[in-house]
């Protein structure tokens, strides 16, 4: 049985809501759990502070709740964290006001002023999450006029073999004819890297496609062996499944082809995350499987790169949604996903699960795999 802490429950530690897990494991093997602590109500607006929790001992236990990134009583969320090469913890994030006014519909339909609308920060830490630099803004590098809505990942970002951090995002385009900009059908993908480790940014590749089929949404990353990077989306148009990726071999700069569905991946329509282990060569993806509510969280696993996949580890049948995976040590992967007993945002579950069992999921012969159609 997989070991399970719990180290978010709403309505405790001052918040009202936790929502947008992101984990990752520093140089040192500290565990550092984010999420948006959401003051007043679970909303996506308002008062939101980034904050976190430390483990030392593998997420079996877990630290005092710490604040890592704060906009005052405005918004600061969407956490991206990726522990560098050098040891340095980045956190990529958004900030936005924090009025009734600034909602994610009144965004998508242009009625926030860009001011008080989405906006890119990082921070940094150099002492494993304990103690966080002042924030900067990075948003007229990465962020084109006109966009409306954006937010970084759910979940962990990711530094290439290269050096190279990536950063899955997405955004919103502004509307033609009639439309007020809040069909799905604007909803488009990119992602935002730097080659100086944080110092400096710029925009990598852009899938702007309207046509209402796959419209990239919350996006995850992994690096495959080989080098290519392995993008999953959300999509909520009516293709195929709920689920789309795509691949790059230039390091994010561009997509080989656009995104297109991946009906190998049942999913209501909700955010995942992905995590390429090297040892075993195994490619997990983690979200709710149920096809058509949020529940049923499951890590599939692919040994080609994304193609196909088969169920490696189910948690429950109870509900859930967002989540993050992480590579604890050797022998065991991490699991970060909001679930509860009655509705998916009661609590933000940490979960332990034996790299063995998922390796042995992804022998299963090709005969049993769920792929393309």
């Amino acid at each position: 049985m997989a070991e399970v802490t719990v180290p978010f429950r709403a309505g405790h530690e001052g918040y009202a809501s936790f929502r947008i897990p992101a984990v990752v494991a520093t140089g040192a093997r500290t565990l550092l759990a984010f999420c948006e602590g959401r003051v007043d109500s679970a909303a996506d607006h308002g008062h939101i502070d980034i904050v976190l929790k430390r483990s030392t001992d593998g997420g079996r236990t877990w630290g005092p709740l710490r604040i890592a990134a704060s906009n005052g009583t405005d918004l600061a969320g969407n956490p991206a964290p990726v522990v560098l090469d050098t040891g340095r913890v980045l956190l990529v994030h958004i900030r936005a006001a924090a009025t009734a006014t600034a909602t994610e519909a009144a965004v998508l339909r242009g009625q926030v002023p860009d001011a008080d609308g989405r906006r890119v920060w990082v921070q940094h830490s150099d002492d494993d999450g304990v103690t966080w630099s002042a924030p900067s803004e990075i948003t007229a590098q990465v962020k084109k006029p006109g966009w409306r809505w954006y937010a970084t990942t759910p979940g962990h970002a990711l530094q290439l073999s290269t050096g190279r951090v990536l950063v899955p995002a997405n955004h919103t385009l502004p509307p033609t004819g009639t439309d007020t900009g809040a069909e799905p059908r604007y909803n488009c993908g990119h992602c935002l890297l730097s080659d100086g480790r944080g110092e400096s940014w710029y925009l990598g590749c852009l899938d702007e496609n309207t046509d209402g089929y796959v419209n990239v949404n919350e996006t995850t990353a992994a690096e495959l062996p080989d080098g290519r990077v392995y993008f999953n989306t959300r999509n909520d148009s009516p293709s195929p499944g709920n689920r789309a990726d795509a691949r790059s071999e230039d390091g994010g700069r561009t997509l080989v082809e656009p995104f297109r569905p991946q009906a190998g991946l049942t999913a209501p329509v909700c955010q995942a995350s992905v995590l390429q282990l090297r040892d075993p060569d195994l490619l997990l993806y983690s979200g709710p499987a149920d096809p058509a509510s949020r529940a049923r969280m499951t890590i599939r696993a692919s040994t080609d790169g994304g193609a196909t996949w088969r169920p490696a580890f189910t948690a429950d049948g109870l509900p859930a949604a967002y989540s993050d995976l992480v590579r604890v040590d050797a022998d065991t992967v991490g699991l970060l996903y909001e679930t509860g007993d009655f509705g998916a945002y009661e609590t933000i579950a940490f979960r332990r699960v034996a790299v063995a069992r998922l390796a042995r999921a992804g022998a299963v012969p090709r005969t049993d795999v769920e792929s393309h159609p």
